[in-house]
Order: C-alpha cells, then sequence, then structure tokens
C-alpha cells in the first residue's frame, strides 16, 4: 500500500498537491460555519437520575434555575433596615429588566424569608431566574455577564456581588479564553524559533505548518459535521489546533528527517520521497492509528464535554496522517534538495550517524539492571503523592483568587448557613396520599450530615417537591458524600434526587463507571496495533506498561503540585481546593497515553528497521536510537512549549492540563525512551522480537 501510494505521489505530484490543498481550504471554510454552533456546556450525565429530575421539573413543574445569585451586603446596617430595603428593591427592580430574566426573588420581596439571610444579618440574597433551557449555558453564561457587569460593586449604601451559575460560567469561559490567546502569543513565536533550530533550514522548519494546517482545517469540517447530530463543547477547538500543531511538528520531523537521510545516501528525489513513505511514512501511519484509538476512548464517557475532545481528537489525528502520507511528499518531491535551502544550523540538515544518543544507549546497556532500579525508584518517587488524589469538578475556586465572581462565591460560603440558591432537589411523582412515607423519609434527610434545612413541601398535582438545602457547595467531594447517604435512605418508590450536588455526584458515577471500559479499549488496541508494526508479543506489553509508569508519575507530580499546593513559583498561583478537576485529569491522562505511544512507535520503527537489517540487538538499539532520539526528544520540546503556555492561565484547570502534558512528554522522551527502553531491550536480548509462529501470519514482518 505504501510502496503504490509513493510511487502515485512522486507522479503526480502537482496534481496531488494542488487538489489536496483546495479540499482543505474548502473543509476549512465550511468548518468555520461550527464556531457558533458550538456550545460550552456538556458537564452533566443527560442519562442520570439527576437529568431526569431536571427534566422533570421543567417540564411538569415549570421550575426555573436561578441564573445569578447576587449578595447584597448592608455594611453597617441589618438588612431589616427601612433605607436598605428601599435600595434593594430598587436593585430587584433592576435586575428584572435584565434581558433574558424571566423573575427575581429576595430576601425582601418575600417579606423576609429568614433563610435568604446571612448569620450575622448584614447581607441577604437576590436570586435572579431567566427562562432558558436546561444546559443552554451559552446564554445563561451572556445573563451572568450582564448581571455581573451592571451590579457588582457599590450601590448608594449597599455592596453587591453576583454569583451564581451564569456569573461563574461566563468568568470562568471568558477567562480561559483571554489566557489561551495569550499562551498562543508565548507558545506560537517560541516553537516557531525552535522549529527553525531543530529542522536546520528556513524551507524545512515551515513542513509541521502543511501537516498542522491540514489537520486543524479538515478537523473543523468534520466537527462542523458533527454539531449537525449532537452537541460539542468550544473547548474541542483548543484541543484540535494544539494537538494539530504538535502532531503536525512529529510527523513532519520524521518524515523530513528521513527523506534528508535518504537524499544524503545518493539517492535520487523519486526514490527518497518513496522511501520515505515506505518507511517513515508506515511508522506515521501506525502512530496515528494507536493515538487515534487512544483519544476515541474519551467517546465512551457520558459526559458531552469529554466527547467532545474525542470527536476533536479522532477528526485532527486522522487528518494530521492524511497530511504527512499526501501533500507532505508532494512538496518533497516538488523541492527536492531545496528542502536544505535556508541553512541556519548544518547539524540540523546532516545528523551524525554515531552520536551522542548512540553512546547512550550503549553505556545504558552495559549497566541495564542499576539503570532500570533507578529508572523505576525515580518514578516510584514522583508517583508517591498520587495516594492523596482526589477529585471533584470545576467551580469558582479555578478563577484566581482576586476575580470578583471567585470572591462573590466565597462571600456565600463565609456569611451564609445554606446553599439557598443550588438546592438538592427531591421530585416524589404521586407522592399524594404517602404522606406519612414522605415525612419519614424527609425527617430522616434532615439528620443526615451537612444538611443545612429541608423547605416545605410543595404540590404540584399529584407530585411533590421538596427543596434540601445543603451546608457546602455542590461540586465538592462532600456535596457527593451527601446526596449518595439522601439516595440511600428509605424512600417513597420512584424518588428522584437532583439538583447541582446531584448532577455532580451524577457526573463522577459516569465517569468512574466508564473508566475502565476506557482504559481496556485503549490498553487492547494499542497493544494490537503495536503487535502488528513489530512482530512481538513483548514489546507491547513493555510499551504499555512503561506508558502507565510514565502517566502514574505524571498524576502523582500534578496531584503534589495541585492538592498539596507546591511549587507555585514555577505555575503561578491558585486556589488548593484539595482536588483535581476529573475531566481534565483525564484529558491530560488520554492525551499523554497517545502521544507516548505515538514516541514509542518512532522508536521501535528504527530499531526494528535495523534489526530486519541484520543488526545484533545492542546495535539494533543503539542506531534507532541515534536516529529517532533526536526526532523524539525535538518533537517532546517543542509540544512541550505549546502546552508550558498554558500554564500562564489563570484558571487552575487549563494550568494543570499545561503543567500535566509538558512533564509527561517530557519525562517519556528522556527517562523513559533515552534509558529505560535500552536497558529492557538489553535484558530481554532477542526475546524482544518473539511471537508465537500461528500469529506472525498477522503482523507486517510476516
Amino acid at each position: 500500500m505504501f510502496e503504490r501510494l509513493g510511487h502515485f505521489i512522486v507522479k503526480r505530484s502537482k496534481r496531488v498537491l494542488i487538489l489536496f490543498t483546495l479540499g482543505i481550504l474548502l473543509a476549512g471554510g465550511i468548518g468555520s460555519l461550527a464556531f457558533g454552533k458550538l456550545d460550552s456546556g456538556g458537564y452533566s450525565d443527560l442519562n442520570s437520575e439527576s437529568a431526569k429530575a431536571a427534566t422533570y421539573l421543567s417540564e411538569k413543574f415549570k421550575v426555573e434555575e436561578p441564573v445569578a445569585i447576587l449578595i447584597i451586603d448592608s455594611g453597617d446596617k441589618n438588612v431589616d433596615d427601612a433605607a436598605i430595603s428601599q435600595q434593594a428593591l430598587a436593585v430587584e427592580k433592576e435586575v428584572g429588566q435584565i434581558a433574558g430574566i424571566s423573575k427575581t426573588l429576595s430576601f425582601w420581596s418575600t417579606g423576609g424569608a429568614p433563610n435568604l439571610k446571612s448569620t450575622d444579618g448584614k447581607a441577604a440574597f437576590l436570586f435572579a431566574y431567566a427562562n432558558t433551557e436546561v444546559g443552554d449555558f451559552d446564554s445563561i453564561g451572556q445573563i451572568g455577564k450582564d448581571i455581573q457587569a451592571a451590579f457588582d460593586g457599590k450601590r448608594g449604601d449597599l455592596t453587591i456581588y453576583a454569583a451564581g451559575a451564569g456569573v461563574v460560567t461566563y468568568a470562568i469561559n471568558h477567562k480561559i479564553e483571554q489566557d489561551l490567546l495569550l499562551a498562543e502569543s508565548i507558545a506560537i513565536p517560541l516553537t516557531f524559533l525552535l522549529l527553525i533550530f531543530v529542522f536546520g533550514a528556513l524551507v524545512a522548519s515551515a513542513m509541521p505548518l502543511v501537516v498542522g494546517i491540514s489537520a486543524i482545517l479538515g478537523a473543523f469540517f468534520i466537527i462542523y459535521l458533527i454539531t449537525l447530530f449532537t452537541n460539542v463543547s468550544i473547548f474541542a477547538l483548543n484541543l484540535i489546533t494544539g494537538l494539530g500543531l504538535g502532531l503536525g511538528i512529529d510527523y513532519a520531523l520524521l518524515m523530513v528527517n528521513r527523506f534528508r537521510e535518504e537524499l544524503h545516501s545518493g539517492k535520487s528525489v523519486e526514490d527518497s520521497v518513496r522511501t520515505t513513505i515506505n518507511t517513515a511514512g508506515k511508522t506515521v501511519f501506525y502512530s496515528g492509528l494507536t493515538v487515534l484509538v487512544t483519544l476515541s476512548a474519551l467517546l465512551f464517557f457520558p459526559l458531552d464535554f469529554l466527547k467532545s475532545f474525542g470527536y476533536a481528537g479522532v477528526s485532527v489525528v486522522t487528518l494530521a496522517v492524511l497530511g504527512a502520507l499526501i501533500p507532505l511528499p508532494a512538496i518533497m518531491a516538488l523541492l527536492g534538495h531545496k528542502i536544505d535551502k535556508g541553512a541556519v544550523r548544518k547539524g540540523g540538515i546532516t545528523p551524525k550517524e554515531d552520536g551522542r544518543w548512540a553512546h547512550t544507549a550503549r553505556n545504558v546497556m552495559k549497566r541495564p539492571v542499576p539503570v532500570v532500579i533507578g529508572s523505576l525508584l525515580l518514578l516510584g518517587v514522583m508517583a508517591a503523592p498520587i495516594t492523596n488524589i482526589a477529585f471533584a469538578q470545576v467551580d469558582s475556586r479555578v478563577l484566581p483568587a482576586s476575580d470578583p465572581a471567585a470572591i462573590s462565591s466565597a462571600k456565600i460560603t463565609e456569611r451564609f448557613s445554606g446553599f439557598e440558591g443550588s438546592p438538592i432537589e427531591v421530585v416524589i411523582p404521586n407522592g399524594v396520599g404517602r404522606e406519612s412515607q414522605v415525612s419519614d423519609f424527609l425527617t430522616s434527610v434532615a439528620k443526615v450530615d451537612g444538611i443545612a434545612r429541608v423547605g416545605e413541601i410543595e404540590t404540584y398535582g399529584s407530585d411533590l417537591r421538596i427543596q434540601v438545602i445543603p451546608g457546602q457547595s455542590s461540586r465538592t467531594m462532600d456535596a457527593e458524600r451527601l446526596i449518595k447517604e439522601i439516595r440511600a435512605l428509605d424512600k417513597p418508590a420512584g424518588t428522584l434526587i437532583g439538583g447541582a450536588a446531584a448532577d455532580f455526584t451524577d457526573s463522577q458515577s459516569g465517569i468512574s463507571r466508564t473508566l475502565p471500559l476506557a482504559l481496556g479499549w485503549i490498553a487492547f488496541w494499542v497493544m494490537i496495533l503495536i503487535f502488528i508494526f513489530t512482530g512481538s508479543i513483548i514489546l507491547p506489553i513493555k510499551a504499555v506498561l512503561l506508558n502507565a509508569l510514565s502517566l502514574t508519575a505524571t498524576l502523582g507530580a500534578v496531584t503534589w503540585i495541585f492538592i498539596d499546593g507546591n511549587l507555585k513559583w514555577l505555575v503561578g498561583d491558585f486556589t488548593v481546593t484539595g482536588t483535581l478537576d476529573s475531566g481534565t485529569v483525564i484529558l491530560v491522562a488520554v492525551v499523554v497515553f497517545g502521544l507516548s505511544m505515538d514516541y514509542e512507535l518512532f522508536l521501535l520503527s528504527r530499531i526494528r528497521e535495523e534489526h530486519m537489517a541484520g543488526k545484533s540487538n545492542i546495535e539494533s538499539v543503539a542506531t534507532g536510537l541515534q536516529r529517532s532520539a533526536r526526532i523524539i526528544t525535538a518533537a517532546a520540546l517543542l509540544l512541550a512549549v505549546v502546552f508550558a503556555a498554558f500554564m500562564t492561565s489563570g484558571v487552575t484547570s487549563i494550568k494543570m492540563l499545561g503543567f500535566g502534558v509538558s512533564l509527561a512528554v517530557l519525562l517519556d522522551a528522556t527517562l523513559i525512551r533515552a534509558l529505560l527502553v535500552p536497558a529492557l531491550m538489553r535484558l530481554f536480548g532477542e526475546t524482544n522480537w518473539w511471537a508465537p509462529k500461528p500469529l506472525r501470519r498477522f503482523t507486517m514482518t510476516h
């Protein structure tokens, strides 16, 4: 297949390049229509009990959720003061006139409901409701933005703090958008400078753009098609651009480096292109498949947010492989020796046949046991903090502590005994006539540790609704415990437990339930693909285990920093919550595992090639490392720069994404590929390439 593709591209390079370019530009043009169809939600399990409760409340009870919560501080005066009441009611009237607001409710408009007053009596709640659809985070965020802009701050004798779903949603999304622009303004120029240094010539350094832009524009088109059938998160675009450029760098480095090797060995341009496609191109194809099946595991999760990254990952990887196998070889065929034009560093153009990487491999293989023990000890030390790992989801605390939305949200925790704006919703269909059972259940609920109060029973036809006010934020481990305890109580048949805390609990449960399936999918297909590629049973098992070790060490380091609160001087300040965002951790883990397999195949492909050419196990590893480690290290460094720029973000989850991916790819390219892989290859010797005879016919080496 690869030989035929190489022959086809060499003979028709101009036509191939023109047609592919036109196709990608058309795809990008159509794909840009996706931008207006993406949403900023997707954090809920739509098949969960809490989702059913939300639908029931919305459709049958016509219940609206507060889109914003205003904390109105009266200073030294009591909220019951006549002058304060007059000013607060005037503010409430103005809030009701904001576009999208359907109604308001406050301490003052309810005649002084005690549950809406702070514990010190100097502040009270004002709730603003919107008639938006459940999960319409874009509309909710816009209303939150308008309310915060109009009311946050001093108003006569009052100080107003704007919080709630709409305000926090807008604050987080807006902050992320700003921070990503800053990160890109740092990463892109620095990446271009590093590309020139790594490739050693101006013309060659532009090659990653061919693959990267092809992948990004093509992926936009696929995402647009997907939006016609389901919801896609706007943050999928960030993965598309980051991974598109990252894979563009990886695959262009591999292809261009091999093309130069063939040219400098005396082959013609046409033969060099054919050989490049048949060797490096084959590696790109199988590497892309491993990354693709890894990222496709995100599609198993019940949250649209994670599914969106699965759609984005599968799309961008597919287009990156196509970009590396079609337009890039066509350009190389047209450029020929001009690929080295604009030389700035001769070492980048003509790498040494026998250099420091080969020497490193030989030194490692002279003493493999101490190297393995030392490497495993280091990974173990890095992984040790993972015993403290705990998971939650994004809330206002991911914002900088100085952000107005974070300050306002903190006021609720500090000054109010219950979270009135995010109640636990108890829905009892056909509850009328079962009063005794309902009463016993509610009595048990009131005794659960962490419940501030149980509200009055509201009747809607034959159905009942009760609001239970928790004493802590809804997106915490304590809230998850509350929901599980309430659901475990003896309750009327058909009872639904909903609300923000239940939504959080169900989302976490959905992730936990799906995780073993996703991990099994990744391990199974990665081992199958590496087996087909290498013809070995041993190498795929080692690859998965080494990547698991690397990932565990990375998560240990992430825990040490973001749960234990260390190393703020490096990653920047953040609020220590004692938990990690589960969605971000999964994204880091899957992306890192996929990229690690990318580098694994880069290395194994060269070792395998040297071994099949008749070299000994030791020389195959040394030569393979010499010819691939430079590419792996350069690719990892460039990718680390791209993601390290995310650490400039003020949003904790984005910092964590940047640090986690950067550390993992650097750890993988150095400790794993330069030390552990050669050492283990030496210890296993020729057994590395063993496979049962009946299975050999399914491999590429057959």
